[in-house]
């Protein structure tokens, strides 16, 4: 699998990104600045979590406009598969590339702790290591995490399969006391109809290894590894 991770200013999750795919090709991605262009041979794009352009405007909004993401839609368009993590999730949403929107959060915190979340699309290239209703933990950090569509939007997610990840207890129980960020339907993270792209706020590359506390995270890269062809 080659893979590439998109570094804005102001991203500062890259290398954790880069030791979980590491871990699963045993090859480093490739790291591209803004300004680059996209090889063509790619079988996955990351655009990382961190605070792109220092958050101004909207989280995402100006990285969004970076000169690589023309690439990164016409990439999409021929059925390229990208991961956006965080302030990823939030370019993507900004880019067009996935529907809705990521408000500050309920509390009007910044968010930094572990959560649950719930598998609710299995058999993706993102999520194929995983059975539906399974139970992980992942990081967050994020002030701008809470997702917000309208009910038609909503309801075409839930109702194409297209939640991918929903926040709920270690027991896999969804309630308002998990959904800390207060995202609708407690949301954590989204497909394309395609399948092909994904976007989640919680981080499963910072829980990949033993030694990063667990390896709650790293069937998401075991996925994507066996999924996608070796470039």
């Amino acid at each position: 699998m080659k893979a590439a991770i998109i570094v804005f200013p102001g991203t500062n999750r890259e290398r954790d990104m880069r030791v979980a795919l590491k871990r699963v090709t045993g090859r480093d991605p490739l790291m591209l600045f803004h300004r680059e262009e996209l090889p063509k041979d790619l079988d996955l794009v990351v655009l990382a979590g961190g605070f792109s352009y220092g958050d101004y405007l909207r989280c995402g909004a100006m990285a969004a406009q970076s000169p690589i993401m023309k690439d990164v839609k016409d990439y999409a368009a021929k059925g390229g598969h990208i991961l956006g993590v965080c302030n990823g999730f939030q370019i993507l949403i900004e880019a067009g590339l996935l529907p809705g929107g990521l408000l500050r959060n309920a509390s009007l915190r910044f968010l930094s702790m572990d959560c649950h979340m719930r598998v609710e699309r299995a058999g993706t290239a993102f999520t194929s290591r995983w059975q539906k209703g399974a139970v992980f933990r992942a990081p967050m950090a994020h002030g701008d995490g809470n997702y917000f569509a309208d009910d038609a939007t909503l309801d075409r997610l839930e109702g194409e399969g297209l939640v991918a990840f929903r926040y709920s207890d270690e027991d896999g129980a969804v309630t308002e006391a998990a959904n800390r960020n207060g995202s609708a339907r407690s949301i954590a993270g989204i497909l394309s109809p395609n399948l092909r792209i994904c976007g989640l706020m919680p981080h499963p590359e910072d829980l990949v290894d033993p030694l990063m506390g667990g390896t709650d995270g790293l069937p998401m890269f075991e996925s994507l590894a066996e999924n996608l062809v070796a470039g």
